[in-house]
């Protein structure tokens, strides 16, 4: 079973991280630091969080960090984090996507566990690379895919795990967002800036920034890989690059087949990931904005709402809940039982316990590397005109 967070602070150890990104203007960056709070089990000691060195200096102290732990770069802050006696336990790495492999890397080199957002790197070689340097300098690696941190995500994973649904036939998954209908890029926006350039995103914005999201929560709830796909992609908007809208068939390796979109054009949507799964005696649904509850039909059976924090939850799910039902978690909460799973193993690691990644409650590099597989053959498959396309 999956290591579970615990409720209790370590009263021997308080882990320190760093940051690489996250300064002024960025969304996520704020996103992580919130979550981590929440725990109680983790300090932010070091950053360097912009390539400008007015930012990473004006965010740095208005974090309440000691100065000479405020970097100008994050080469540097490896370095002398890694010599200093206190230096931070890990690293979260909150930047565009073309930083995250350098940055990785870098840290990686000087024995320092990582958290990554996603998508780990933009090439899947470099993913790969990324995989084999953890293990050589004995490193945990996880990859913030936010959503398997919901609660009932969680237990959506173990009722089909059980067998309640029977043999899955069919996966429908879908995420619908409406922010780039307008080229906003061209307005000053910094979160459309870099995501619709291919420099800084890589090969596609839609299918990395969101589709990705599609492919992994999949992944987690029915444990299926993916045979093989056929993908459009499409980019609207004047100047764009990247594609914004996208239509994903897909086999898996037990003959099902799938269907996924996502879409940052959508009018009318706001963060709307939905997943839908159909098996042979039923069927089960994860709403991302309803996330405290979720929708089961048992064949020949009336719907069913389960609702998180309730007793009939497993307690392998329920390990993650904070807050009793009818008092709803979110977004936050998700990326906090993230961090709590790492720093549950990463504390286990410290004390000596070899840590097993495939048994821990956090999304692990091997996630990252599927996700990137899935981005690349995505856009091989456009590039061939919107062919099948094997996933190795």
């Amino acid at each position: 079973m999956p290591i579970r967070p615990s409720k209790k602070t370590s009263a021997a150890k308080i882990l320190k991280y760093g940051m690489v990104g996250g300064g002024p203007g960025s969304f996520i960056g704020d996103v992580h630091r919130r979550a981590i709070a929440l725990e109680g089990k983790i300090k932010l000691v070091a950053g360097s969080f912009s390539d400008l060195d007015w930012e990473t200096l004006e965010t740095g102290e208005s974090l309440g960090l000691d100065k000479d732990r405020i970097y100008l770069t994050y080469q540097e802050m490896a370095e002398k984090e890694a010599a200093r006696e206190d230096g931070i336990d890990f690293v979260t790495i909150a930047t565009p996507n073309f930083l995250h492999y350098d940055i990785a890397k870098t840290f990686l080199k000087k024995g320092i566990s990582i958290v990554c957002e996603k998508p780990v790197t933009t090439d899947l070689d470099q993913a790969l690379e990324l995989k084999k340097l953890a293990r050589e300098y004995n490193c945990l690696f996880a990859v913030t895919y936010t959503y398997t941190g919901h609660v009932m995500a969680k237990e959506a994973r173990i009722i089909v795990q059980r067998g309640d649904i029977g043999d899955v036939r069919i996966v429908m998954g879908e995420y619908a967002q409406d922010w780039l209908v307008d080229t906003v890029e061209k307005e000053g926006n910094r979160q459309a800036k870099w995501r619709t350039d291919p420099k800084q995103a890589g090969k596609s914005n839609c299918v990395g920034d969101i589709g990705s999201h599609i492919e992994n929560l999949v992944s987690f709830i029915t444990g299926l890989k993916i045979k093989k796909l056929i993908a459009n992609m499409d980019t609207f908007g004047a100047g764009r690059r990247l594609d914004v809208n996208s239509e994903i068939l897909l086999k898996y390796n037990n003959g099902a087949s799938g269907c996924y979109w996502c879409s940052q054009v959508a009018i009318g949507y706001d963060n709307a990931l939905k997943v839908r799964v159909f098996g042979t005696k039923g069927t089960v649904e994860f709403d991302q904005e309803n996330s405290n509850y979720l929708k089961v039909v048992i064949k020949g059976q009336p719907p069913q709402i389960y609702s998180r924090g309730c007793g009939y939850i497993s307690p392998e799910a329920a390990a993650f809940s904070r807050i009793p039902s009818g008092h709803p978690e979110g977004y936050y909460e998700a990326y906090a039982n993230v961090y709590s799973a790492f720093a549950d193993a990463l504390l286990k690691k410290l004390s000596g316990v070899k840590v097993d990644e495939s048994r821990v409650g956090y999304p692990t590099i091997d996630m990252g590397i599927d996700g990137v597989r899935f981005i690349t053959k995505s856009v091989e498959s456009m590039n061939k005109g919107s062919v099948w396309v094997d996933i190795e």
